[in-house]
């Protein structure tokens, strides 16, 4: 989740509403509100969320939580045939080890739901592209929740006075800012409760106009945020990019706005790994952050150092890189974003797996098999704690071949332990959540 101190900027005035639409996220200025990630504003629930640009360039508002255009809130109406349906689009094993991504429709009606498929398959295409995703698709289950709209297509499209109504109520021109596409929040969560687990949310609508939002809510289910994004706009699936960013890699925005000055020292250094308060040779002196990074050539351009400006300030804070997704759009996570990426992956999901529970009791005659989703993932065996080297890189294992002293009847303790050998991730503290061991008794 991110820094709630960061949180608390948002968006006002006309003025900054407009340069949404065409300048870089530079220009806009903010100005700040006390509260958490949901705001009560004139007692109804708002959320903060984020607004992007056809140039690239990201913003921020806050936006009401629930929508008028919502399908759901006419009484009497009972669901739709299909209307919930869950279809896997990938699914690479049990939801436990698994990043579980949930893509939810709006505006397909009950003939649309082939194209919702093929449009949520066309996102998460979009998504698994980039690195460090495109490395890690076995990490994934992506389940797609349909849902039945009797109208087709989305308010806001193609003019604001266009009004269609749909199971998720998604609209444009939410707080007057055209390619902002808001969505009814508590609607969104009943659908995702469907899939068998929510740990990111995509609400995928039916509109070829660009536009989308980032909210970030923090949900009972245990998903972060919720991204939309138009189904039909082959740009918008970026900004699913950068909003995992926030929910998976716990990474602070690095973009700013000239209006909002330094950032105030006595708030301390934030808590995310990707923006700081300290330059290129203070963070190496200090041995902080993203000091084992700084010198190298970074996938997003340059190298890393320390730019000034982010955290939504221009001046008191710095940057890994100039300019990468968690900047503006349509770039790539810079190295300190991809190690954090990585680390966030493995927060729901496991380097090693296997179709026989962990504590599955065995004997001689069973045959143990265990699944390395990862390319390169090291795996080694132990029984009783000794290293069994003649089983090393073995994801099949006889146990007749397992040699297991003692009386007949003891009970021994055979461990499997993986461990994902990536350099893209050099910090010691994460590298410890890419190792995993499962481990089974054996009776000789």
């Amino acid at each position: 989740m991110r820094n709630r101190r960061f949180g608390s900027i948002v968006l006002t005035g006309t003025l900054a509403l407009a340069a949404l639409g065409t300048a870089p996220a530079a220009v806009a200025g903010p100005a700040t509100v006390e509260g958490s990630s949901v705001a009560e504003a004139a007692g109804s629930p708002r959320h903060r969320v984020e607004v992007f640009a056809e140039d690239g360039s990201i913003g921020r508002a806050t936006v009401p939580a629930a929508s008028p255009y919502l399908t759901g809130d006419r009484p009497g109406l009972a669901p739709a045939t299909g209307d919930g349906e869950v279809t896997p689009i990938l699914r690479s094993g049990d939801s436990g080890g698994k990043v579980d991504v949930v893509v939810i429709g709006d505006g397909y009606t009950a003939a649309e739901q082939e194209k919702f498929r093929a449009d949520a398959a066309a996102k998460w295409q979009d998504l698994s592209a980039v690195e460090p995703y495109a490395g890690y698709r076995n990490l994934f289950n992506v389940w797609a929740v349909a849902t039945v709209s009797t109208e087709s297509g989305i308010t806001g499209d193609p003019d604001r006075a266009t009004v269609r109504s749909t199971a998720l109520g998604s609209y444009f021109w939410c707080e007057d800012i055209e390619r902002l596409l808001c969505v009814d929040t508590e609607a969104v969560e009943k659908y995702a409760v469907k899939a068998p687990q929510a740990d990111l949310v995509l609400v995928v609508a039916n509109t070829a106009k660009y536009g989308g939002a980032g909210y970030n809510v923090a949900s009972p289910l245990g998903y972060d945020g919720i991204a939309t994004v138009a189904g039909g706009n082959p740009k918008a699936g970026q900004i699913a990019v950068h909003e995992t960013g926030h929910s998976l890699g716990k990474l602070a925005d690095e973009y700013f706005y000239d209006g909002s000055g330094t950032y105030p020292a006595e708030e301390g250094e934030p808590a995310e790994p990707n923006i700081s308060m300290s330059t290129a040779d203070r963070l190496t002196h200090d041995r902080a952050k993203w000091y084992r990074w700084i010198g190298r050539t970074s996938p997003d351009g340059g190298v890393v150092g320390s730019y000034e400006g982010g955290g939504y300030y221009p001046k008191g804070l710095y940057r890994p890189t100039e300019n990468s997704i968690m900047r503006s759009l349509g770039r790539e996570f810079n190295l300190p974003g991809r190690e954090a990426m990585i680390a966030g992956f493995y927060r729901h999901a496991a380097p090693l797996t296997s179709p026989t529970p962990a504590g599955t009791p065995l004997t001689r005659a069973d045959r143990l098999t265990v699944d390395l989703p990862v390319a390169g993932t090291a795996l080694s065996w132990s029984l009783d704690g000794r290293t069994l080297p003649q089983l090393r890189g073995r994801t099949a294992v006889d146990l007749r071949t397992v040699p297991l002293p003692g009386p007949r009847g003891r009970v021994h303790t055979l461990t499997a332990t993986a461990t994902d050998p990536t350099p893209a991730v050099l910090d010691p503290a994460l590298r410890a959540g890419l190792t995993a061991t499962l481990s089974w008794p054996v009776t000789s």
